[in-house]
């Protein structure tokens, strides 16, 4: 577990996810990041931080995902660039997104990230064969996202954290802040969107969890 959430407002941090994170979204080194952190820290982070959240008499954490309860399929969309052109049938389902969308996506979702207290981050790898796998790293600003996501990949030891390296995808979720439906091709303040190429997922609009992991599975399809 890589807590860095303890130091103060004005300590710069310079380990390694704070220089990867300020070299792809521009996070400044004074941002607290907590980095694969135990469930435990994560259920106190969700119950101090996120409203609504509770522990029920099982011992489950209780949240509120907000106005989506579910996926949102007609949200979905997929840059058509150069690697996918030819690769994806294109239709109502897999419906096409410009590069220049997505970036505007993109930099909405990292403008708001980057204006979170915190961030969390965890590192993952989806799929068992160590051949076949693939290194997932997620960035979001609840607990809650972070807390699914452990629960979804398989946990890297803390060896194998430690030379984790540079991600194979990597998702922007940003889904407590909304799309602009006026960027070209949304048609409501929800986006769910993967470029191959870039090798990202970016989510606004969104609180639902399972959005990344069917981003993931699309990607590893």
């Amino acid at each position: 577990m890589h807590n860095n959430h303890r130091s103060g407002n004005d300590t710069e941090v310079h380990d390694e996810i704070h220089e990867a994170l300020h070299k792809v979204a521009h996070v400044d080194f004074t941002k607290p990041i907590i980095r694969n952190a135990s469930t435990a820290v994560l259920y106190e982070e969700a119950l101090e931080h996120e409203p609504g959240t509770a522990l029920t008499s099982t011992g489950a954490l209780a949240l509120n995902s907000g106005t989506k309860k579910g996926r949102s399929p007609a949200d979905k969309r997929i840059v058509d660039e150069t690697t996918s052109t030819n690769n994806v049938w294109w239709g109502p389902v897999n419906i096409k997104m410009s590069e220049s969308s997505f970036m505007v996506n993109r930099e909405r979702a990292i403008d708001y990230l980057n204006t979170r207290p915190r961030l969390y981050v965890f590192d993952g790898y989806a799929g068992w064969d160590p051949k076949y796998r693939i290194k997932v790293r997620v960035v979001c600003a609840r607990a809650y996202h972070a807390l699914f996501m452990k629960n979804m990949l398989i946990r890297p030891s803390e060896d194998e954290l430690k030379t984790f390296g540079e991600p194979d995808f990597t998702i922007f979720n940003a889904g407590e802040f909304p799309a602009n439906r006026y960027t070209t091709g949304m048609t409501s303040t929800t986006s769910v969107a993967v470029n191959f190429a870039r090798r990202e997922m970016v989510i606004l609009g969104t609180q639902y969890a399972g959005e990344m992991k069917k981003g993931i599975c699309e990607f590893l399809l």
